[in-house]
């Protein structure tokens, strides 16, 4: 399940994962499609690496959540804890709202706007 990494001169040739136990590898992606209609972390992970890889980027996606699962599982297996979920807000609560505001306002100003901010009531 993990992403292959054919670099030769810099330029990364393939992505395509590497060889592996297909049995798991199709328990792990149809986890990962269930996980995708869930409101957590494991389903906002999926529905932003949707967004990142384009219109037909579900698949990969899969893939990638598939990975990360296994990933989870390996912690805690060897660490011997609990999964603790982060969360489906965990995307939004990391970001700071002051510097979303500044980012947006930044981005008005390159477009060749004015911007005048004032509080609402």
């Amino acid at each position: 399940m993990c992403p292959g990494n054919h670099e030769s001169a810099g330029k990364r040739t393939t992505g395509k994962t590497r060889k592996g136990n297909m049995d798991l590898c199709s328990v792990l992606v149809e986890a990962a499609w269930s996980a995708f209609r869930t409101r957590t972390y494991l389903g906002a992970r999926f529905r932003r690496l949707h967004r990142r890889f384009g219109k037909n980027g579900a698949n990969k996606a899969a893939v990638v959540l598939a990975h990360n699962i296994l990933v989870i599982v390996w912690h805690v297996l060897t660490t011997n804890t609990s999964y603790v979920d982060l969360g489906a807000d965990y995307y939004l609560r990391r970001d700071d709202p002051q510097t979303r505001k500044n980012r947006r306002l930044h981005q008005l100003q390159d477009l060749g706007y004015t911007v005048e901010l004032a509080l609402t009531a």
